[in-house]
């Protein structure tokens, strides 16, 4: 299980607000998944690095035939 860490954070009421009511979850969970998408669109951005850069042995189609 991996480690927790307790923080206290300053955070304004209304984006807050804002982001509960769009997640339809609680603080916590909204918290957890603003961390979450912040370290995944960086992942992403990292990824974009390789755009045009690598070769597959299939193409499109035949990756769309094997579904």
């Amino acid at each position: 299980m991996p480690s927790i860490r307790k923080i206290t954070v300053e955070i304004p009421e209304e984006l807050l607000s804002k982001a509960q009511k769009a997640s339809g979850a609680g603080i916590t969970q909204t918290i957890r998944a603003g961390l979450e998408l912040v370290a995944a669109g960086r992942a992403y951005d990292r990824l974009l690095q390789f755009k045009g850069k690598v070769r597959f042995s299939q193409t499109p189609e035949e990756l769309k035939a094997d579904r």
